[in-house]
């Protein structure tokens, strides 16, 4: 690398500066316009504002007709056995069909926030088979599949029973929040 700045500067003997109005002023020839800091702020500020933290990146895919499972560490057999028959009172549901995965992505996670701030404990997610959904078939059921794993609320998910979607829903099983720990605390308490 020395051998090159040396070599520049032989190259450069005798070579003096331009003068006049005409040269850059290179200390603020590449700092940003107003225009360009005040977007640099509002994508900051966006960036903060969306706590969305499901990928969009690389997903596995799944078939059209796949059942899909799912439950963590701690979920009893019998309670995801309930689940996968459907035998759970369905509290909530979101209905994703038409909706681009940017929108699906948006909409489940707000979905499942709620559910949890609410108390809900099952929901049903719809999201259609995607026989014919471009460029790949089941590509919002494959995308539905990775983002309820990643979200914490979501114990257990399962296919749903024919009755409510089959292959084209799921039933979703959500923990408990504060308020009904604390509740099942106290009541446990007392006896």
């Amino acid at each position: 690398m020395s051998d090159e700045f040396e070599l520049f500067r032989r190259e450069m003997t005798g070579v003096t500066p331009l003068e006049g109005d005409d040269v850059a002023d290179i200390r603020t020839a590449f700092a940003p316009t107003l225009a360009q800091v005040e977007r640099r702020k509002a994508a900051e500020q966006q960036a903060e504002d969306d706590l969305n933290y499901l990928s969009m990146e690389f997903v596995d895919l799944v078939q059209p007709e796949d059942v899909l499972e799912f439950r963590r560490d701690g979920v009893q057999h019998g309670v995801y056995k309930q689940l996968r028959l459907g035998r759970y009172t369905i509290e909530a549901a979101l209905d994703l069909h038409h909706h681009s995965l940017r929108q699906a992505r948006k909409a489940l996670f707000e979905f499942i926030q709620l559910c949890h701030r609410r108390g809900v404990r099952t929901a049903i997610v719809v999201h259609g088979i995607g026989k014919f959904s471009k460029p790949h078939p089941a590509l919002l059921k494959s995308y539905v599949n990775k983002w309820l794993r990643q979200l914490d609320p979501v114990m257990a998910f399962h296919s749903a029973q024919r009755q409510h979607g089959g292959v084209g829903s799921m039933y979703v099983m959500l923990r408990k929040n504060p308020e009904q720990k604390d509740f099942n605390r106290e009541r446990h308490q007392k006896r």
